[in-house]
C-alpha cells in the first residue's frame, strides 16, 4: 500500500524541526502502532480541510 500525498503534509525539512520535540520512543509501554509523522500528517489534513 503505497501513502498518498497532499498539500498538508510535511516536508523533509518541516519533519526535521519537529521531530526532535516530540516525545521519544521508550522501553516502557505498549510500542507505537502508527509513525508519529503520519499521525502529525493526518491531524494538519483535518486542521486544513476544516473536516467535521
Amino acid at each position: 500500500m503505497t501513502a498518498l500525498s497532499y498539500d498538508t503534509d510535511l516536508s523533509d525539512a518541516e519533519w526535521a524541526i519537529l521531530a526532535p520535540l516530540l516525545a521519544p520512543t521508550t522501553r516502557r509501554g505498549r510500542p507505537r502502532k502508527h509513525d508519529l509523522r503520519l499521525v502529525l500528517n493526518a491531524v494538519l489534513y483535518v486542521l486544513r480541510g476544516g473536516e467535521p
